[in-house]
């Protein structure tokens, strides 16, 4: 009876240690590879992203507008001429015998010379051109011009109220000599102008080839020393 019992507890440890050894024993393919290979769960596939929305094109800028040329300096206006009337001198005339006064003094009385002398009396500039035209009387011709005379633009430009001289040189006494009492002066004017002629009184002044008159100066020397 004993041994029974002990026969029917040896199978059934048996019994357990091969349920046991098929339970926890590897499988064909972990004999196969030897070693136990834990097997790795696969991941799960992740859900694709959601492609993004395509990015809007960005509106072209816009052109910048070309830069405006910049203004080329303005050339400047060309100089206008001086007009006439700004010039002084633009309505200066030749002094005729209407705008002078004119006298006559002895200046030496050995060679009986005289002094002319010419005033402005009008109201405006004037120039004595040249040499005055000096007559003798009733006798024909007249003195002659001795030294030269400056041109327009040079000549004594006489203000109201100023002055200018000439120097008159009386001739040798001789057989062909005359006196007379008295001279005529009209001015030089460079043109067809219609003068008066000015008297002055000189008494006993002779007239001979040698009488001559010098160009108008600013003072009575000068007129004199030629």
């Amino acid at each position: 009876m004993r041994t029974f019992s002990r026969a029917v507890a040896v199978a059934a440890v048996v019994a357990v240690s091969t349920l046991t050894l098929t339970a926890c024993g590897p499988d064909e393919d972990g004999a196969a590879g030897g070693a136990d290979v834990p097997t790795a769960t696969p991941a799960s596939p992740s859900t694709p992203a959601e492609p993004s929305a395509p990015a809007e094109p960005s509106a072209p800028a816009k052109p910048s507008a070309p830069a405006k040329p910049s203004a080329s300096a303005k050339p400047s206006a060309p100089s206008k001429p001086v007009s006439p009337s700004a010039d002084p001198d633009f309505d200066v005339f030749p002094c005729s015998t209407f705008d002078v006064t004119f006298t006559a003094s002895l200046a030496e009385p050995t060679t009986s010379s005289y002094l002319l002398k010419v005033t402005n009396k009008s109201g405006k500039p004037c120039r004595v051109l040249g040499h005055p035209v000096v007559t003798f009387g009733d006798l024909d011709g007249q003195a002659t011009e001795r030294g030269t005379a400056p041109g327009i633009e040079e000549a004594i430009r006489l203000a109201p109220g100023q002055s200018a001289y000439a120097g008159l040189m009386g001739g040798l006494k001789g057989a062909g000599s005359k006196t007379v009492s008295s001279i005529a002066m009209t001015m030089n004017t460079e043109s067809d102008l219609k003068q008066v002629p000015l008297k002055a009184s000189t008494p006993g002044f002779n007239v001979s080839d040698d009488n001559s008159v010098t160009a108008w100066m600013d003072n009575a020397e000068d007129a004199l020393s030629l």
